[in-house]
């Protein structure tokens, strides 16, 4: 990874069904600006009905190499 330069974006994906797919969710639509980079996860929600999770939000830092 000598000289390298990436660009940090913030992106929040959602799911009904679980962290791994909001993950995915949010990747995918940075998908064509991340080519290569890395991603962090920042923050973890969900939504709470008639006692179960319902719904699950992740908030991710993403690293997007800069090309020259």
């Amino acid at each position: 990874m000598p000289n390298s330069v990436y660009r940090k974006i913030e992106v929040v994906g959602s799911s009904p069904t679980s962290i791994s797919e909001a993950i995915t969710n949010a990747l995918d639509k940075t998908a064509a600006d991340a080519k290569q980079g890395w991603f962090e996860v920042t923050e973890i929600r969900g939504h709470i009905s008639d006692g179960k999770a319902s719904a699950y939000q992740v908030s991710l830092k993403v690293g997007v190499k800069i090309e020259p």
